[in-house]
């Protein structure tokens, strides 16, 4: 019995290394961003304490 074409196992290697990569940089980047951010509003949250000049 034929079994056909073979499959092109190369490239679809390739294109999960590829794509394994995209993801771990995404991930990297949404872990920076939230890092960032957290420093970010600690900071405003330290101005906010030291210089309550629009208190009510």
């Amino acid at each position: 019995m034929p079994k056909g074409p073979e499959k092109n196992t190369k490239n679809k290697a390739l294109h999960t290394k590829l794509l394994n990569r995209k993801k771990t940089k995404l991930q990297e980047d949404k872990k920076q961003k939230a890092l960032r951010l957290k420093a970010l509003v600690t900071q405003i949250n330290q101005k906010k304490n030291t210089n309550p000049s629009h208190a009510n």
